[in-house]
């Protein structure tokens, strides 16, 4: 990305339109371009300017009434009874046919989404993985210490997740964090592997649920499983190779 398309991201980042891919590619090009850190932090700096001014000024009510005055007042159509037995029949008519087509359109998105093999929770956990990696957003509490990063959980979740340090096996824990999934608050431990980042989010398992997923999207692998009361997603440029070595430590005694 050079600088001449960067100053297009700029604002569209500034004003927190880029999707997760984005907004991760341009904050990795911002760490290395001061051209454009000046240039964000100046939009950072007029807009505290223009907050700390109190520029709003509330319109006049003889403005408003003025403005109104110009549209003509709406009409209301009659309101047609349905009490014959021949126009009931064609309410539930309509009523079915809209049932119908909601339940079609379901059917079908589920069908794309069986086929991509991305349940919604995985896709969340994708886009999850990808704020992680901008700056400030990876750990809310950093140890390689899994005796200060477990208890760091307490209070904050209603169940404890298998906090476990395999940096003996090549995976180190580095910290944790609170996330959410699908509308789900779960656990979010982090691991290192050759310099790569490792995200796996841990919640309690509903539906038990004995065989692994493993996907890829974007560069980055997944791998869902279920242990131990658990469910866990695992998110990361490493190859899948490296995801299921990490799922089998999970996985041990």
């Amino acid at each position: 990305m050079n600088c001449e398309l960067s100053q297009t991201r700029l604002h569209a980042y500034f004003d927190g339109e880029l999707d997760a891919v984005g907004a991760a590619e341009f904050e990795k090009h911002l760490n290395s371009c001061t051209e454009c850190q000046s240039a964000l932090a100046s939009e950072q700096t007029l807009r505290s300017s223009i907050v700390q001014a109190n520029l709003y000024e509330r319109a006049p009510a003889g403005l408003r009434r003025s403005i109104v005055s110009q549209f003509p007042a709406p009409q209301m159509a009659p309101i047609r009874s349905i009490s014959s037995p021949k126009a009931g029949w064609r309410w539930l008519a309509l009523a079915a046919s809209v049932m119908f087509l909601a339940s079609l359109a379901w059917q079908v998105r589920q069908h794309f989404v069986a086929r991509e093999g991305q349940p919604a929770v995985v896709a969340a956990a994708l886009d999850a993985h990808l704020r992680s990696l901008q700056q400030g957003h990876l750990a809310d509490v950093q140890s390689t210490d899994q005796h200060t990063v477990k208890p760091w959980f307490d209070g904050k979740l209603d169940f404890a997740p298998p906090v476990r340090d395999f940096a003996a096996e090549g995976f180190p824990l580095t910290g944790g964090r609170l996330d959410v999934l699908d509308g789900k608050t779960v656990a979010a431990l982090i691991y290192g592997r050759r310099k790569h980042i490792i995200n796996v989010f841990v919640w309690p398992a509903g539906v038990p649920e004995t065989h692994t997923q493993i996907g890829e999207s974007h560069g980055y692998n997944w791998i869902g499983w279920q242990s131990s009361g658990f469910r866990f997603c695992a998110v990361s440029d490493v190859n899948p190779a490296d995801l299921q070595q990490l799922q089998q430590l999970f996985s041990r005694p």
